[in-house]
């Protein structure tokens, strides 16, 4: 089974630091030890205005735990998260996923 790491980034003040910063981050991740997939996914807007209950998730998908665990541990995995953390001012949730197949 598949484990993925998912980054649910809060509705922030100003999204523009975030989205200007994206690219950078993205290639972080990209040079994350044992990364078998990436998405990074917007939240669509609301039809009626009110708030979005996320702004963005980021997704990293890896063969199982043990390698999302030591891939993140890395000095690479450092440098995506802090790319992260320093771009969204901390507002995230970050879950490690068990992918279950149905």
């Amino acid at each position: 089974m598949s484990t993925k790491v998912e980054i649910i980034i809060d509705n922030l003040e100003s999204a523009d630091v975030l989205e200007a910063a994206l690219p950078d981050i993205l290639t972080k991740a990209r040079a994350v030890p044992g990364l078998r997939g990436l998405e990074s996914s917007r939240v669509w807007p609301k039809e009626d205005g009110t708030p979005t209950p996320a702004h963005r998730t980021i997704t990293l998908t890896f063969d199982g735990y043990d390698e999302a665990s030591a891939g993140t541990a890395t000095p690479e995995g450092g440098a995506f998260f802090g790319a992260v953390i320093q771009a969204t001012g901390g507002k995230i949730t970050g879950l490690f996923l068990d992918v279950e197949t149905v």
